[in-house]
């Protein structure tokens, strides 16, 4: 008998630093929308000032490149590329971290459905948000599924427990560290596999050769 890894399509996400860090590199975030356009999804994260410019992966990433030399990288990448991937908008942000935090995916889902996964290497803290409607419905931190936050925090368990996360908070010192060795090495993957059973859209490789629409991220 032959099994399939569920992780297996998502380690391309996951590559060291030291290996090169793959396309995307060690900081970077997803945002899946469901309710919206990719015009409107760009004027989201812009704050209703821009509606897209027609590009492709490479020219986010020069842009992307001159925002983080001009600002040293404090302010993340400053720009964001989306496409249609069936019912849902796929937001591609190089270099930042916006779209999982609590105040940006709230407004950001008002009206729609929103799932975003980051991977920041150099904060060492990889996120899971989802909201619906301006509510912050669950969210976690990708190494600790056992913290969970939200509005209706255990909405997605059973799908986490298909991915073999543990939800239960450790409670001794030897269980903490099992709990550390489980998580670490497949937090990024287990992440995006279960963005993909949440929304059905796998987050894949080739993705990243769609013509897309870029934009501005303006916070404030």
């Amino acid at each position: 008998m032959t099994t399939t890894d569920p992780l297996a399509p998502f380690q391309w996400l996951d590559v060291s630093e030291n290996d090169g860090g793959g396309p995307l590199d060690v900081i970077f975030s997803v945002a899946f929308f469901r309710g919206l356009d990719p015009v409107e999804v760009v004027r989201r994260f812009s704050r209703g000032e821009d509606s897209g410019q027609e590009s492709d992966f490479d020219e986010l990433g020069d842009k992307v490149d001159e925002f983080v030399n001009e600002t040293d990288g404090g302010d993340g990448g400053g720009y964001v590329g989306v496409f249609q991937a069936g019912e849902w908008c796929v937001a591609i942000e190089p270099y930042g971290w916006m779209a999982t935090s609590h105040e940006v995916v709230t407004r950001l889902s008002q009206g729609c459905e929103v799932l975003a996964v980051t991977r920041h290497d150099y904060a060492a803290d990889h996120s899971f948000a989802y909201a619906i409607d301006g509510a912050h419905v669950t969210g976690y931190r990708l190494r600790c599924p056992y913290e969970r936050y939200g509005s209706d925090p255990d909405r997605l368990n059973g799908l986490m427990r298909e991915l073999g996360m543990g939800l239960d908070k450790p409670e001794d010192d030897a269980a903490w560290e099992a709990a550390w060795e489980d998580n670490h090495d497949n937090a990024v993957p287990r992440g995006f596999a279960l963005a993909a059973k949440v929304t059905g859209v796998p987050f894949t490789p080739d993705m990243l050769g769609r013509p897309m629409l870029v934009g501005p991220i303006k916070e404030r």
